[in-house]
């Protein structure tokens, strides 16, 4: 039986990634013929066409894209495999690419960082900070070795390490019926203009169902009223009296919200909370890693 080779699988992934083959080519630094060559290789192993050649570029047949699906997760295999080759005996050393919310990133990681160059000075750490749902997807194709993130969230072919848990505030502005409140209790909320982070920050979620409450309500076209892109823009619209919000605690003890007119506040009895994890790819050679990882964001 003929089998595709890991180079022709390279091939198909960048030709879905870069939609041409001159493109492609010049991703694989091959030639184009090169890289045609072994497409129409992989095609006869695989038993029928996998591109389409159209004027605007290339389009993945069915066969392609059940292919490239599949191919992402033999890369993220081989490549897990070379790295655990290089690093066998020497955790968290060379390469490591590390996903991180947006909602953690400024406010673990600056006390974070500095402890794990302590721990582990041949780690060269990359960084990418995005929402969730794109972390996750990088996980599964291989993009990423790790991501920190927060649950509640799907994390279906995704093993995790607890880190920490983080509670949620409420935070009003100073002249608000709610600030001389020692505890805000979601019931006191209702009926409150509510600002939170826009759709696609899992924060925005969790505050949403941990306190039972509805979203913001929306302008005539369905979208949010009051919605934020940031934790400092969600502050900075409180202080401005839009409305009150909930923070998370490691934000507010970063100093999120000082020098902002507002005041937080915990909120009553069973106060909600997320959990703040480091996730990777189920049978990832470099989960062991991950692990340690969490471990010393622990300690940080």
């Amino acid at each position: 039986m003929l089998l595709p080779t890991i180079r022709q699988l390279q091939y198909l992934k960048l030709l879905a990634e870069h939609g041409s083959f001159s493109r492609a080519a010049e991703a694989a630094h091959v030639t184009q013929p090169t890289l045609s060559a072994g497409v129409q290789e992989l095609e006869k192993a695989l038993g029928g066409p996998v591109v389409e050649r159209a004027r605007a570029g290339v389009i993945l047949t069915a066969m392609g894209r059940e292919a490239v699906h599949r191919a992402e997760d033999v890369l993220a295999r081989v490549e897990d495999l070379v790295q655990a080759a290089k690093t066998a005996g020497r955790p968290l050393t060379g390469r490591f690419r590390l996903g991180v919310i947006p909602t953690i990133a400024p406010f673990l990681l600056p006390r974070a960082l500095p402890v794990i160059r302590d721990r582990y000075p041949a780690l060269r750490l990359y960084l990418r900070e995005d929402l969730t749902g794109r972390l996750i997807a990088a996980l599964k194709s291989g993009a990423l070795d790790a991501a920190l993130i927060a649950l509640p969230y799907d994390t279906q072919g995704l093993e995790t390490a607890f880190v920490s848990e983080d509670a949620l505030l409420a935070t009003t502005p100073r002249n608000h019926r709610l600030a001389a409140q020692d505890r805000i209790d979601t019931e006191d909320m209702e009926g409150e203009e509510l600002i939170l982070l826009e759709d696609g920050h899992c924060l925005r979620e969790h505050a949403l169902a941990a306190c039972s409450l509805d979203a913001p309500r929306g302008t005539p076209e369905g979208e949010s009223a009051f919605a934020a892109t940031s934790l400092h823009t969600v502050v900075q619209m409180v202080g401005s009296g839009l409305g009150i919000s909930l923070l998370p605690e490691m934000a507010v003890d970063a100093g999120l919200a000082e020098g902002a007119p507002v005041i937080v506040r915990p909120l009553g009895a069973d106060a909600p909370k997320r959990e703040i994890v480091v996730a990777w790819r189920t049978g990832s050679s470099r989960g062991a890693e991950a692990r340690l990882l969490a471990e010393t964001l622990q300690a940080a």
